[in-house]
């Protein structure tokens, strides 16, 4: 790709809870001149805003469609119970499910969980979002259970949360519009949500291999310096450090002439 041909910008779409930013700004390090547009939608709106043509890639919560969105799992969050500071369940450092059957386990219509079977007692009605249930949380109305990053998000000087290792948990990926070539710009992000270096194959700004002629003339040039340097096969070789060479050594083929006996 030339720089011609390099757009000049990227659309990435993300979820709540979701922080881009160490990855943004690895991106702005790589391609100075090809800026990064972030786009914030729910988890629901993510997938048609990635499938509608609204943002190049996206940071979003599974699953999504694969037919329509290719999508790499990035890590899985651990689930939490958000509830008041001064709740009996702050003594634990987790909390399990069945701890929780006595509790009004409030299920906002943003879940974000797969849930088989929601633990404890439903609430009379269920809050529109996750931000309504936080409140009715710290109104004392019930507790909720959500991906750690959006207890931190929802962040409240009178509510804490605690892990629940037994409740579904939520997987985040990078997705982008399924094609039979990925787009250079979607790699681009790819390789750096991964960990690859600048110089990767994979990614645009990989350093080209070296043409032959010149690695023949770097075999010459190496090859030369050996043989200026005495380096040949004929060359007579050094004793090792430490040694001194033996006098009268074989030679010809013949034994080393013995000194004169002793006068008896």
């Amino acid at each position: 790709m030339t720089g011609s041909d390099i757009p000049s910008s990227f659309r990435l779409a993300y979820v709540p809870g979701v922080t881009p930013t160490k990855w943004v700004r690895v991106w702005h390090e790589r391609l100075p001149h090809t800026s990064l547009e972030l786009v914030q939608a729910t988890a629901a709106e993510a997938p048609g805003l990635l499938a509608g043509g609204g943002a190049d890639a996206g940071l979003v919560r599974l699953p999504v469609d694969r037919d329509v969105l290719s999508a790499i799992p990035l890590y899985t969050e651990t689930t939490v119970v958000v509830i008041p500071k001064d709740h009996v369940a702050t003594a634990a450092e987790e909390v399990s499910l069945a701890e929780l059957s006595d509790e009004i386990v409030l299920h906002p219509l943003d879940d974000l969980l797969n849930w088989e079977t929601l633990p404890g007692r439903p609430a009379v009605e269920r809050p529109a979002t996750t931000a309504d249930a936080i409140e009715l949380v710290a109104a004392g109305v019930g507790v909720l259970l959500v991906p750690q990053s959006l207890a931190r998000l929802h962040h409240r000087k009178d509510l804490t949360y605690r892990p629940v290792p037994d409740a579904p948990e939520s997987r985040v990926a990078l997705s982008w519009p399924e094609a039979e070539v990925t787009p250079d710009l979607v790699e681009e992000f790819i390789g750096i949500v991964r960990g690859r270096t600048v110089n990767s194959t994979r990614g645009r700004a990989a350093t080209p291999p070296r043409p032959a002629k010149d690695k023949a003339k770097d075999k010459a040039k190496a090859k030369a310096k050996r043989g200026g340097a005495g380096g040949g096969s004929g060359a007579r070789q050094k004793p090792a450090a430490g040694r001194k060479p033996q006098a009268g050594g074989r030679a010809g083929g013949q034994s080393a002439k013995r000194g004169k006996p002793r006068g008896r």
